[in-house]
């Protein structure tokens, strides 16, 4: 062993010191990675060393390889891929969770991580308008809390049935339907893969991605067995929501479970200007979304809500003699996939702990307002098009025909000043703004803007 490896200060003095500097270069360095991974591969290719080396050594080799190849995600002229940025405060509680290490699992053994997860759990739920008894799990991120949310409608809808999951499998099982919107995000189609459910049935949507419940009952109306109704807050493209209570009100009629995928467009919920986009979310049986969206606190931390908790444990939960359970409450591992985990939602707790409502409020009218700033702004550009309607933080843009749309894009991305992702929506090629980062201001506005016009001139 290195003889300084019992001394944690030199190496996280180095770590935060670097961190700092990263952090600080922010507003001004260029959003995308000057190395690609092959370029950083090159420099990491070669055999482990035989014998120790210096914690601060490895620190600070460990930020030069990684420098080249790291993108500014954390950027508020950042706009990629729906990636929120990071909180101070969320920041700060993450590298403490790291620090106590501690597997947040069990209660008993890890109390003070477990209690704090649980408050933040409470607070989350009274912010979104969701049931006060829901079981909350915190999973890596909303693909895996889709899988949470599912894999306990698919256990009640079979158990309804008569069908005892638990103890048949699923081999044999009564066929369980699952209905989606024709623009459903891909994690939910992985996560009925994961769960053995196959492809889902699509149910057509409006020119704006919503689900059209219409549509729904007709489809529903042709099933014979269980079923499973997936809708969306918060399409991709669009930012739209798919009607809530009307799609609830009939999936429920049928005896349906209603998940709700709302990575990040559930926090629409938490703003009086925007929950009426959800009018009737807490009707449904499950949700899922994204903390390091728009809460904004780091990788990774989703969120998976249950209304009838005792399904999360009856899926998730396992009792062997060498654990101390809960009984009366749960412990945490019993919410998610796995029994051993870092305490992600201890970030979580810090960040709604500094906004407090108002600030959680503000958080989510200011990423929705920057995004129609970002609309009119650039709409007002010669040749823009913008394509969606800007109902929360999605903007959708066209320069003309696809090929343009693509130059317009490159260039974009080559400049570096900003990221703005690629995609292809209503059969066309289209440039896709996120606002999710809570930093993002108007002098980042005006710095896209401007970004986006180079990119125009140099596209042609």
């Amino acid at each position: 062993m290195a003889a300084e490896s019992g001394d944690y200060r030199p190496a996280l003095d180095r770590a935060f010191a670097h961190s700092m500097e990263w952090l600080a270069s922010l507003p001004t360095r260029p959003i995308a990675p000057r190395s690609t991974a092959d370029e950083v591969g090159a420099h990491t290719s070669g055999p482990l060393q035989d014998g120790p080396a210096s914690a601060v050594d490895v620190i600070d080799e460990l930020a030069a390889l990684a420098e080249p190849g790291l993108m500014g995600i954390p950027s508020g002229r950042f706009y990629g891929w729906v990636m929120g940025g990071t909180l101070p405060a969320a920041l700060a509680a993450d590298w403490m969770v790291s620090a106590w290490d501690q597997n947040t699992g069990i209660r008993y053994a890890t109390p003070a991580t477990a209690a704090i997860e649980e408050a933040a759990g409470r607070w989350l739920l009274d912010l979104l308008g969701l049931p006060s008894g829901s079981g909350v799990g915190f999973t890596t991120g909303a693909t895996v809390a889709n899988f949470v949310g599912l894999a306990a409608g698919r256990a009640s809808v079979l158990a309804d049935v008569g069908w005892d999951l638990n103890a048949d499998g699923l081999a044999g099982a009564p066929r369980i339907t699952v209905l989606v919107g024709e623009e459903r995000h891909t994690s939910v189609d992985l996560a009925l893969r994961y769960l053995g459910l196959g492809s889902p049935t699509a149910v057509a949507s409006d020119d704006q991605g919503r689900l059209r419940p219409d549509a729904l009952e007709a489809a529903i109306a042709q099933v014979n067995g269980p079923v499973i109704v997936c809708l969306q807050a918060g399409n991709l493209h669009s930012g739209a929501f798919d009607p809530m209570r009307e799609s609830i009100e009939l999936a429920h009629g049928h005896g349906a479970w209603v998940h709700v995928d709302g990575a990040f467009g559930l926090w629409a919920a938490v703003s009086p200007r925007y929950a009426a986009h959800l009018d009737g979310l807490a009707l449904a049986d499950s949700w899922a979304t994204d903390a390091h969206k728009t809460l904004n606190v780091p990788y990774d931390c989703g969120l998976a809500i249950v209304a009838k908790p005792h399904l999360l444990r009856s899926a998730f939960g396992a009792h062997t003699d060498y654990l101390i359970h809960d009984e009366a409450v749960g412990d945490p591992f019993e919410r998610v996939p796995e029994m051993s985990r870092r305490a992600r939602g201890v970030p979580a707790w810090a960040a709604l702990r500094s906004l407090g409502r108002s600030g959680a409020i503000a958080l989510v009218e200011r990423l929705a307002a920057t995004a129609r700033d970002l609309a009119d702004g650039l709409s007002a550009l010669p040749g823009v098009e913008v394509l969606n309607d800007v109902v929360f933080t999605q903007v959708c843009l066209a320069f003309g025909s696809d090929e343009r749309t693509r130059r317009v894009t490159q260039a974009l991305i080559a400049d570096g000043t900003v990221w703005m992702s690629g995609s292809r929506w209503q059969g066309r090629d289209i440039l896709r703004i996120s606002v999710s980062n809570w930093s993002t201001d108007a002098a980042d506005v005006a710095t896209s803007i401007d970004a986006v016009r180079r990119a125009m001139d140099q596209a042609g």
